[in-house]
């Protein structure tokens, strides 16, 4: 059996590798882990708008209530929106059922304990071994087996939160808004528009198999027409679960996760909000945010990719914010995941209460030329002592000097290896990302 969980939960083709056997028995593991042992469990279960969603909820929810746990579904709603469901309504667990950015015949499967935060990489392996042992929980029968509850109030619960993570209202603003048709399509557009903001609001009509097909998060390019054709202050792009968010300036730049955190670091810092003045990052963060947050007096504290390894750090050294280039942005105070539509709520907080267009907030950082090539493999095991491939990194790492830097890493999700060059000019970093990519693709092959 091949490792089930990635940096993000469990990923798959839905109703193939991530069948509904595999998610009842993940339920069902999973329960009799993460609900006590003493008293009646709860798990709260949420999902986004993939046509597998009902499918592997209704296996998740088998496994589950055969383990002797209650369902709470909330249906429809962001992954960061069960990350504050589970906490508030006194749940033993949360899960969602989304598979984030990637297209719409894959799922995936994502675990919280009860403080909201996604579970430590132990507790994912021991659901992993007892899988793969073919163990099974207790099954209970008559009135202990769990029950199924539809949580109603479960939208206006996080549409409330949201809104009071900022003060005041949005009175003004003009944004333009591409919701993936996922997750976000109905929360977001609402939220916006209650607190007072004009919303131009793309891809909200999900049909199952829509759901980050060219929009969203991966396709800035979308909004950033809106953007421009509509002259609006900014731009938003959430992916299918909102657990990130892209912004488009009013000039029709890209701002991703690092000039969002580096604008909201320094905002923080000045208003005394920083502890420690400190930011948690991942190693795929550009060096340009490095450059400025020393200029601005800011520590960076950095950690593997992932927004949960994020949160682990920031917990460890005591920070409120921290997240990943990608759009992932954790704001302690608020919810303990990466939160699209809070950080967008953050940002544009920013704006008002400095009175600076998002151009002008995020020119404080020049991003360094950065590529990223994803090279698809077979399988990653093996290519970590390639000794090839080590020789090609030593050599792209000499050739880039001080002046640059390569990361060769696999992702947590997909089959594939990424290569991550940044340099001073583009042409170099291009050429060492493609000579670097191409001896793993034929070491791979």
């Amino acid at each position: 059996m091949s490792k089930l969980f990635g940096t993000d939960g469990v990923r798959g083709i839905a109703n193939k590798e991530l069948s509904p056997e595999l998610a009842f028995k993940i339920g069902h593991i999973g329960a009799s882990l993460l609900a006590p042992s003493n008293k009646r469990g709860k798990i709260v279960i949420g999902k986004d708008t993939r046509v597998s969603g009902d499918l592997l909820e209704s296996a998740l929810i088998s496994g589950i209530c055969s383990a002797g746990v209650d369902v709470l579904r909330v249906g429809v709603i962001t992954t960061p929106a069960v990350s504050y469901l589970t906490k508030s309504y006194s749940a033993d667990a949360g899960i969602v059922i989304s598979a984030s950015h990637n297209p719409a015949e894959y799922n995936g499967i994502k675990f919280f304990g009860s403080m909201g935060y996604k579970i430590p990489d132990e507790v994912e392996d021991e659901i992993e071994k007892r899988i793969e042992n073919g163990e099974s929980a207790p099954k209970p029968i008559g009135g202990e087996v769990g029950t199924v509850e539809y949580a109603m109030d479960a939208k206006e619960k996080y549409i409330e939160h949201a809104v009071n993570t900022i003060n005041g209202e949005l009175d003004g603003f003009s944004v333009a808004l591409d919701c993936a048709n996922g997750a976000a399509y109905e929360v977001s557009p609402r939220i916006l528009r209650d607190m007072g903001a004009n919303v131009f609001a793309l891809h909200t009509k999900p049909d199952g198999l829509n759901i980050n097909k060219g929009c969203g998060s991966t396709y800035p390019e979308n909004i950033r027409e809106i953007t421009m054709s509509h002259e609006v202050d900014l731009g938003l792009a959430y992916d299918g679960d909102a657990d990130r968010v892209i912004a488009i300036d009013e000039k029709g730049n890209i701002i991703d996760g690092d000039f969002i955190m580096a604008a909201c670091a320094v905002y923080l810092k000045k208003m005394g909000k920083l502890p420690k003045d400190t930011i948690v990052t991942t190693v795929m963060t550009n060096m340009g945010f490095d450059l400025a947050m020393r200029r601005e007096g800011i520590n960076i504290v950095k950690t593997n990719v992932g927004d949960k390894y994020v949160l682990r750090e920031m917990l460890k050294c005591g920070a409120v914010l921290g997240g990943e280039q990608s759009g992932h942005v954790i704001f302690l105070d608020h919810n303990p995941t990466g939160d699209g539509i809070i950080t967008a709520l953050q940002l544009m907080s920013v704006m008002r209460d400095t009175g600076k267009k998002l151009s002008e907030l995020v020119s404080i950082m020049t991003r360094l030329p950065q590529v990223l090539i994803n090279v698809k493999i077979v399988e990653k095991s093996g290519l970590k002592d390639n000794k090839n491939i080590q020789k090609a990194v030593e050599e792209a790492e000499i050739e880039l000097g001080v002046e640059g830097r390569i990361l060769v890493r696999p992702s947590g999700t997909e089959p594939l290896i990424r290569v991550m060059v940044e340099s001073d000019t583009k042409e170099k970093a291009n050429n060492v990302a493609e000579k670097v990519a191409e001896i793993i693709k034929n070491e791979s092959s």
